[in-house]
């Protein structure tokens, strides 16, 4: 049977995420930021959760680690670089092994920058990748423990996935990323019309995610410095594609 995919809003702007496959007896929450929302979404479904699954140390990914264990007894599931920082963290992983969720496999990225060892679990035969903060959908996160370079390294690597594969982000941002993407990129066609549909969605306070990796490529303006307007914009024409990712994030950082 397929994973189910629930999103559960957290705090104000937060998303975790229920994951679950009924034949496994399996319930995972990704980035669980507080408890009582996830314990609702699992009451609502008739749910038991057997594992918390961490992207990275931050307390808004990771606050309801300790109160969801000593309820549930779940396992909690985490960059194993920052073992000291993740909550409660049980099984520690890296990059060089998959983990397995029942009869699914995640490939696990390391993708540093916005923490300095933060992951992303990508259930490829699902075609499913939970980015953290990341990548977001238009946007991609603050660089609190890395460098530009390790950030275009991080996205770069995110963009080999298949442009199929849904991106599950850590937070509700996309209408403010699309306004920013549009101050850099304001005649693509492709995220002139996402955010017509982002503006809607959000005037019902519906979710935009999740995105896919190939619309990413096509609005997201954190992956697309090889952009002639993007670097016409920013008089970076003749820059590699590494400076004109730190000069976008620049600017985005004071947007």
């Amino acid at each position: 049977m397929p994973l189910t995919v629930e999103p559960v809003p957290c705090l104000t702007d937060n998303y975790a995420y229920l994951l679950y496959d009924p034949a496994d007896a399996l319930c995972a929450v990704v980035d669980p930021s507080e408890p009582e929302p996830v314990k609702r979404a699992l009451a609502a479904r008739g749910l038991t959760l057997t594992h918390i699954l961490n992207t990275h140390h931050h307390f808004d990914h990771t606050g309801g680690n300790v109160p969801l264990k000593e309820e549930f007894g779940a396992v909690v599931v985490g960059p194993e670089k920052d073992r000291e920082r993740i909550p409660a963290l049980d099984t520690g992983l890296t990059e060089a092994a998959p983990w397995q969720f029942g009869s699914h496999t995640a490939r696990i990225l390391e993708i540093p920058a916005h923490t300095r060892a933060h992951i992303a679990f990508v259930f490829g035969d699902e075609g499913v990748a939970f980015t953290g903060d990341t990548l977001f959908a238009m946007g991609c996160g603050r660089l609190f423990e890395g460098t530009p370079q390790m950030m275009w390294s991080s996205l770069s690597k995110l963009m080999q996935l298949p442009n199929d594969t849904l991106i599950y982000c850590g937070h509700e941002y996309t209408l403010s990323n699309g306004r920013f993407a549009l101050t850099v990129e304001p005649d693509n066609q492709d995220l002139q019309v996402r955010m017509r549909a982002v503006a809607e969605l959000r005037a019902q306070s519906h979710p935009t995610v999740p995105s896919t990796m190939g619309l990413e490529k096509k609005t997201n303006p954190f992956l697309r410095p090889a952009s002639l307007e993007i670097r016409h914009t920013l008089g970076m024409e003749n820059a590699d594609n590494a400076a004109v990712f730190a000069e976008i994030r620049r600017r985005k950082d004071v947007f």
